[in-house]
């Protein structure tokens, strides 16, 4: 099976985009190559841009304390696990407690490195980052690989809180999903939603069937298209029926 996961908010819509942006440059600072480098240094960039907003943190905190309102209200239920809850709810204290201890502006300590913005500023024109234009950068790719690892760490780790959060509010949301079984007629399906409330949607299908879905949602009706897996045509419809699983989470 493949899932394709649809925000329906704004907020769940910058968790996803910085959950993929996290788990690309973790991989990425482990490897010794200069070239891999250079990409997580790309990432840090733009894990900065979308950080950037300046009600994330609060909304964090918000979201996590919610939760736990909600998680609290669990204990003495015969079909919950008190170890289980217990173990959820002092995760949400630990990451919670982290991101409240973030100081001042998310990314600050790297928007005051001359340095990294001098690159930033760079990174945004095409080939603008040849040694001719940095010849800085250029000795700092020629580093010991450890080195640069260091250091990458050391400019990731201040914002390390800001994924610890999105990882368990994520996490929450997909393991409270409710998930039904459709077939698409002829590529297409629709549903009206009656006033059903969802922060995000999860599309699973069987990954050999050549196709991928597009979504249109509201709180009122549901719209799913599949397009044919075709990257060298024009955009079709994937003109046949199919199974797959939808997931209101």
């Amino acid at each position: 099976m493949i899932s394709y996961e649809f925000p329906l908010n704004e907020r769940v819509r910058t968790l996803l985009r910085l959950e993929d942006l996290y788990s690309r440059i973790i991989p990425l600072i482990e490897n010794d190559n200069h070239c891999s480098h250079h990409a997580a240094l790309s990432v840090l960039f733009e894990i900065l841009e979308v950080t950037s907003r300046a009600d994330l943190k609060s909304d964090l905190l918000q979201e996590l304390e919610r939760q736990k309102r909600m998680l609290t209200a669990l204990h003495n239920n015969p079909e919950i696990s008190e170890e289980a809850l217990e173990s959820v709810l002092a995760r949400i204290d630990s990451v919670s407690s982290r991101l409240f201890g973030m100081s001042g502006k998310i990314g600050q300590h790297l928007r005051e490195n001359e340095w990294l913005m001098g690159i930033k500023q760079r990174a945004c024109i095409p080939g603008g980052m040849c040694e001719f234009d940095l010849p800085s950068y250029h000795y700092w790719q020629h580093l010991d690989p450890a080195l640069r690892r260091n250091q990458l760490n050391a400019w990731l780790s201040p914002m390390l809180p800001i994924n610890d959060a999105l990882q368990i509010l994520l996490k929450l949301l997909r393991e409270n999903g409710k998930q039904h079984h459709f077939t698409a007629l002829h590529g297409s399906f629709q549903q009206m939603q009656g006033g059903r409330v969802a922060q995000m949607l999860r599309i699973s299908l069987d990954k050999s069937l050549p196709c991928i879905p597009e979504i249109s949602a509201n709180k009122y009706a549901l719209n799913i298209r599949f397009i044919a897996a075709d990257f060298a045509a024009k955009t079709t419809l994937y003109d046949q029926d199919l199974a797959f699983d939808l997931t209101f989470c």
